[in-house]
């Protein structure tokens, strides 16, 4: 065999295993940030389950409750600025998941305010619809919860899989950027102040 037809072979090698390993790269970029986007929306969707139970939750609680004016709209403004921000997988930034983890805050604080309300009225308490909003509300917060830990985790695997040597030139080639992850909100860390005076 003539040299030059060994150099050919070679070289003929060398770009089949290329392409191979920038396919299997590829591939497997792409897996792992479709596992991402859909733990994105298993997030998403689980946000809209709590925003769903709240104008029934507040039903009930305002029928007991008529006079907590304030609570009510507060509530109903931190559904409607929820609403207002959407999460796209595609363009997902670390101020667009902030102002979305802000408006999810909103959400939650409306309805710890809510339940404290719900605290003085006895027979609300004892009222079965509302036990049941209740159940399903403190069932859905673990939920976000879980589905949060689930998308972190997710997205820790597709930004290891971009960062990685051989990966990491094919990502930049193939624009695999590093994607966000949930991050606990602001002033969380430190454990709540609680007045029994008030």
């Amino acid at each position: 065999m003539k040299k030059s037809n060994v150099i050919l072979l070679a070289v003929v090698a060398v770009i089949v295993l290329v392409c191979f390993g920038a396919c299997g790269a590829y591939n497997g970029m792409v897996d792992k940030q479709e596992a991402a986007t859909t733990a994105l929306a298993d997030v998403q969707a689980t946000y809209q389950r709590r925003a769903d139970l709240i104008p029934n939750l507040a039903k009930t609680v305002q029928a007991y409750a008529k006079h907590e004016k304030e609570t009510f709209e507060a509530l109903t403004k931190a559904r409607a600025s929820v609403g207002q921000v959407k999460l796209d997988a595609s363009n997902l930034t670390p101020e667009k998941l902030k102002q979305f983890e802000a408006a999810q805050g909103e959400m939650s604080n409306a309805l710890g305010k809510l339940m404290l309300v719900a605290e003085n009225y006895p027979e609300l308490k004892a009222n079965e619809n509302f036990h049941s909003l209740q159940k399903q509300l403190e069932g859905t917060e673990n939920r976000i919860n879980e589905a949060r830990q689930k998308y972190n985790a997710a997205v820790q695997a597709y930004n290891q899989s971009v960062r990685r040597f051989p990966n990491a030139i094919f990502a930049g080639m193939f624009g695999f950027d590093k994607m966000e992850k949930f991050e606990a909100a602001a002033g969380s860390e430190k454990a709540p102040t609680l007045n029994f005076d008030e």
